[in-house]
This record gives structure tokens, C-alpha cells and sequence, in this order.
């Protein structure tokens, strides 16, 4: 099975679309769009081959069981169940399609999505639109160096990111999580370099991992190091963007998760959310606040052909 983007890196520019279903009895134009969205990208990289343009289509919960009634569903996708801590909540927000794209270019990220959003026309409403970009060497606008913590190499980053035999329906899919997070900049500011460097557990300009002696409990890169019953780590593919409004103040990450069953997501944000031990909570949500949450699943590119097809 080929498997979407999902393992790209995160690009220089980069498109999040989140869409409801706007005419639920209408489905023809969102069907479409498992076809069109990848001729799109096929037309868009003979053109400009050098430029690294690719886009990754999902379907929530609710539009998967609209819209394919008749086939199986994915074993874990379901709506995002908010996580709320005692100090922190993760929110579920809706989402019934999710496309993200990617181009070295912003202007050809723009016209893919210009493509697609003509494509679907009023058979969808705009829930979240967001525009990412590089900042600096990929660093996040908090200033520190993103993705770190992503597999090296290209077999682990599939291994992780891609569902293999364990759901033989859907091999070749992935599980794709999303969530927009707002920060408060003056507050972060005021910190010392060091003081952010415990935040987040790495230093602020060699990227090194902090020691154990120096790395406190709930660093951002501690509380979000999990492993399985056998001691292995577990690990998602992670292609998070900043994104900014300068002229209202705004500045934010727009995270996102791919990985072969989102178990692993899941236990990552109870860790940050609610903490383990309870109350172990990351640091960094003292000043990044999550406003969005959405899970989606990532058909296979035959599976997409397939479901263009697919009938009512």
C-alpha cells in the first residue's frame, strides 16, 4: 500500500484546512476529492518538480460514518475526547475533512488549497484555516528547535507513523492528530534562557537534550518520552508549524501528529494534560494554551480510489 505524505518533512510553508460537511445529502464533491486532491498534486509537482508540494487528505469520525456507511471503519477513529487536568484541558473541536499541505513555496501551498477548496465548493464550511511557515532554522516561535524528538530514519519514521499489519483494512493509513496552541509571548519573554531551556529540556541554541541531573520532571520533552511494557520508546512523526497574526498579537504552533495508532498521541497529551504522576503536568502549557483538537483518519492512496467510488 502507498501511504500519503504523512512522512514528508514539515516544508517551508505549510496550509491546514479543517472543513464541516455542509450538505450532509450531497456527498458527490467531497468523494470527488479523493481523486481530484491527488491529481492536484501530480498536475502542481510536473510543473514545478523542484518544490517539494504535496497535501494529505483525512476524514473525522462523524463525516467517515456519513459518508461510508457501508464500509469498515478504522478501529481508533472516533471524535477527540476532550482531556481536561485540574490546571489544563485539551478541547475537542470539530472536524469532519482536514487537509494539510505543504510547498517549499507559499505561493503553490496556496494554490493547491485554492484547488481544493473550488474543488469541494458548498459542500463544505470552514471550520480552521491556518498558514505555517519556517521560522529561522525549524525553530517553533518560542524559539527552540521543532521535531527533535521525530524517528532519524526513514524505516522508523513509517514504522511509527504508518499502520501496518495490525489493521490489514487499512494498512498503509494513518492516524493524524491536530491541535492549535496560542502562546503567550510577553510571559515566555520574561524568562530567562535557562529558565526556558528547563521548560523545555533541550538547550535554546545547540538543541542538546538536557541531562538528567539538570532536566526537570516536566519538561516539555520528558513528560512527552513514553514507552511500551517492553521499555521501547514510542514515537509519532510530528510536522509542527508556527504561525503568527503580528498585528493582533498572535503567535502559536499548529501541532501536528501523524502515527500508526493514536494510542501512543493519546497518552502523550494525558501525560502533558493531566500529568504522570497526576499533576506532573508539561511546563510548557503555563504558556501555550490549546484552542483546537481533532483526530482524522488517513486513507491509503488506494483505499482514497476506493472511496471515490464508494457508494452511499
Amino acid at each position: 500500500m502507498r501511504e500519503q505524505d504523512v512522512t514528508f518533512k514539515p516544508g517551508n510553508h505549510a496550509i491546514f484546512l479543517v472543513f464541516g460537511l455542509n450538505k450532509p445529502d450531497d456527498t458527490g464533491p467531497v468523494k470527488a476529492i479523493c481523486e481530484d486532491a491527488p491529481s492536484f498534486v501530480r498536475s502542481l509537482r510536473n510543473r514545478y518538480p523542484a518544490e517539494t508540494v504535496s497535501c494529505v487528505l483525512g476524514f473525522g469520525s462523524p463525516a467517515w460514518d456519513h459518508l461510508f456507511p457501508r464500509r469498515k471503519k478504522p478501529k481508533e477513529l472516533s471524535p477527540f475526547a476532550e482531556i481536561k487536568g485540574e490546571k489544563f484541558t485539551a478541547p475537542s473541536t470539530p472536524g469532519d475533512l482536514f487537509f494539510h499541505i505543504r510547498s517549499s513555496r507559499a505561493d503553490l501551498a496556496v494554490e493547491l488549497a485554492s484547488l481544493v477548496t473550488e474543488s469541494l465548493g458548498d459542500s463544505v464550511f470552514p471550520i480552521d484555516e491556518v498558514h505555517g511557515f519556517r521560522y529561522f532554522d525549524g525553530r517553533a516561535i518560542l524559539g527552540f528547535v521543532d521535531g527533535t524528538e521525530n524517528p532519524d530514519i526513514p524505516e522508523e519514521s513509517r514504522r511509527f507513523a504508518v499502520i501496518g499489519d495490525a489493521e490489514p483494512d487499512f494498512k498503509g493509513g494513518s492516524y493524524c492528530f491536530v491541535q492549535k496552541y496560542v502562546h503567550d509571548m510577553a510571559a515566555w519573554n520574561k524568562l530567562s534562557t535557562e529558565e526556558q531551556e528547563k521548560v523545555i529540556g533541550r538547550g535554546k541554541f545547540n538543541d542538546r537534550e538536557l541531562s538528567d541531573e539538570d532536566k526537570p520532571e516536566n519538561a516539555h520533552n520528558a513528560v512527552t518520552n513514553i514507552e511500551d511494557e517492553n521499555g521501547e520508546e514510542l514515537k509519532i512523526v510530528r510536522a509542527n508549524m508556527p504561525f503568527a497574526n503580528p498585528g493582533k498579537g498572535e503567535y502559536g504552533t499548529y501541532f501536528i501528529g501523524y502515527a500508526s495508532t493514536f494510542t501512543t498521541t493519546r497518552k502523550m497529551l494525558e501525560n502533558m494534560f493531566i500529568g504522570d504522576p497526576v499533576g506532573n503536568t508539561d511546563r510548557i502549557l503555563d504558556f501555550s494554551t490549546a484552542v483546537t483538537g481533532a483526530l482524522f483518519f488517513i486513507p491509503s492512496l488506494e483505499l482514497l480510489d476506493e472511496l471515490a467510488a464508494a457508494e452511499d
